[in-house]
């Protein structure tokens, strides 16, 4: 009986220490399976933490860049920098975001020569040319509220001259006509412009017309006014329009205005090449009138307000001269409802886009608000509603 206790006892323990060294083992299972789940992150594929530090702004690529040697060796990738914004402005005077100086000289010492798509909005200059110095493959620039002046263009100009096809320019007063046109002579390859009406001239128009220019796809130019009377608003030719676009027939010519009413006298006196044409202030029945006569290529107008009087006649021009017209925003413009069905009648189906306020509508003895809604859908082939203003 001894025996056989001692031979129960020896098999409880050797039990005890299998089960003892089960557990521990499972413990040890279940410590190695955490370790696998946990995210390696400085062994994902660069492709992919490229794309993550292409959506983070400046300052959070470079503290992202000090995770791990993986990390800061894509920060440095060329890839990464062939699209940059800068913003450097004066801290006491600015809330806009601003890309810290010694940031900017990093970027520019080590990856000038990959910089490809540039924005620029900075009050000091300095920085702008040491852009313009040290870049040689510039392809997009865009410079807003920015005090480049003619010097620097020329620097510009001479070292991507080859590679520049896009520039954009709003609020730079310091440059002259002479500056943008000494752009237009050097960068043939130059595709899209946007400039300050101050800046366009018939040598521009001529030298973007020339032989050796390729075919410009898109000029947009802003025509504004900040004070009545005190801004003179220039000609431009109609020979140098002919010129322009008969070396660019597809060109999309896209104009924004801001005048007021007693500005628009140099305007639309004579067939101008627009396709895409907004008024961001009141404009007179005379002027909408004249947009009717000199604009048959119009594909876009976005009309903010015209006054109290009704633009009945002046539509029905725009839908008789204007056979590419298929996008119309009417704001707090006046149409009686017979005119306004007429003008679509006329437009048809090409009316891609249509917008009116419902409360602009004037009802007459043909059609009131309710049974417009009807005639327009059926002349346009789909559902069509009249805006609602806002109640709030």
């Amino acid at each position: 009986m001894k025996r056989g206790r001692k031979t129960d006892e020896a098999n409880n323990s050797s039990l005890g220490e299998t089960t003892e060294k089960e557990t521990k083992r499972h413990k040890v299972t279940e410590k190695k399976t955490i370790v696998v789940q946990s995210p390696d992150w400085a062994n994902l594929l660069q492709d992919v933490i490229l794309q993550v530090f292409q959506y983070l702004p400046l300052l959070d690529r470079a503290h992202a860049s000090q995770v791990c040697r993986s990390w800061n060796q894509v920060f440095h990738m060329p890839d990464l920098w062939r699209c940059f914004e800068f913003e450097l402005n004066q801290p006491a005077t600015s809330n806009l975001r601003t890309t810290h100086p010694e940031l900017i000289k990093q970027i520019i010492k080590r990856h000038s020569n990959h910089l490809q798509y540039v924005s620029f909005k900075s009050h000091f200059i300095s920085a702008l040319t040491v852009v313009f110095v040290n870049s040689k493959s510039l392809s997009s620039l865009k410079i807003d509220d920015t005090p480049v002046d003619d010097p620097s263009l020329k620097v510009l100009v001479a070292n991507n001259s080859d590679t520049l096809k896009l520039l954009k320019m709003s609020s730079c007063p310091h440059v002259s006509p002479a500056g943008i046109l000494c752009v237009a002579d050097q960068c043939h390859g130059l595709r899209e412009l946007a400039l300050n009406y101050h800046l366009l001239s018939d040598e521009l128009l001529l030298a973007l017309s020339s032989e050796k220019h390729v075919r410009l796809e898109h000029l947009r130019i802003d025509v504004v006014s900040e004070n009545p009377g005190q801004t003179q608003f220039h000609t431009i030719q109609k020979s140098s329009w002919d010129a322009f676009i008969k070396h660019s027939p597809k060109v999309n010519l896209v104009m924004y205005f801001f005048l007021y009413e007693e500005e628009f006298d140099p305007f639309f006196r004579y067939e101008i090449p627009v396709t895409h044409l907004y008024f961001g202030r009141s404009v007179s029945k005379d002027v909408l009138g004249r947009v009717g006569m000199t604009c048959p290529r119009l594909v876009e107008l976005v009309v903010c307000a015209n006054g109290l009087r009704p633009l009945d006649e002046e539509l029905i021009c725009i839908a008789e001269r204007c056979k590419y017209l298929s996008a119309v925003g009417l704001g707090e413009c006046e149409v009686s409802c017979s005119a306004f069905v007429e003008f679509v009648k006329m437009c048809g189906g090409r009316l891609s886009q249509l917008s009116i306020m419902e409360e602009v509508l004037i009802p007459d003895q043909k059609y009131n608000l309710e049974q417009i809604h009807w005639e327009v859908s059926k002349h346009l082939g789909r559902v069509w509603f009249p805006d609602m203003m806002p109640t709030w």
